[in-house]
């Protein structure tokens, strides 16, 4: 499955060096987690696992955070009521498959208010210079929000530090979601 997602990612499977320089990071979001699971092992199929993993999810829909705190190494339920405008990662359970790829390759596990979605949003929604403008939902825009977080917030600095986030890094993000909500999409992206 990795390795077909991958594919259609625009990665040369058949040939790893022809493919451009692999990404350091990946920042993917989940909800059941069956996209960040297939992502995750599609990239580290081609590429190894010398790929930091960064996997982030709605504060209030957080199975995949609490399934990685697990002393037992189970999924586990979500510890919040799911309420959040990220609608596509508001999910109670992980799904068993992707948190059994995830669980052992997985660098961090990050909760995000919606704030940082709708950073995302804002930022996708008003590039800088030449750079296309993406209309994003929030679910798909959170993982950049949380890069930019990670990068500017000073408490998070030692976080950034540890996944060894830098100017050299080489990141892979996807974007999942389309503008779903056009009168949420405008009020979040005018502010």
């Amino acid at each position: 499955m990795g390795e077909t997602t991958v594919e259609l990612l625009g990665f040369d499977t058949t040939n790893p060096s022809s493919s451009t320089q692999p990404p350091t990071h990946v920042i993917v979001q989940a909800g059941v987690g069956s996209l960040a699971g297939a992502i995750v092992e599609g990239l580290q199929q081609l590429f190894g696992t010398s790929i930091k993993v960064i996997v982030v999810e709605p504060t209030h829909a957080d199975a995949f955070f609490q399934s990685s705190c697990s002393s037992d190494g189970s999924p586990k339920s979500a510890s919040g009521d799911l309420s959040t405008i990220m609608a596509g990662l508001a999910c109670r359970e992980p799904n068993p498959l992707a948190w059994n790829i995830l669980k052992d390759c997985t660098d961090c596990f990050v909760t995000c208010p919606d704030a940082v979605a709708a950073k995302g949003m804002r930022l996708l929604a008003n590039p800088l210079g030449q750079d296309p403008r993406i209309i994003s939902g929030e679910s798909g825009a959170v993982p950049l929000g949380l890069l930019v977080e990670l990068c500017t917030n000073p408490l998070l600095q030692e976080l950034k530090e540890t996944l060894q986030l830098n100017s050299s890094s080489r990141l892979f993000m996807i974007n999942t979601e389309g503008d779903t909500d056009p009168e949420s999409n405008q009020a979040i992206c005018r502010k």
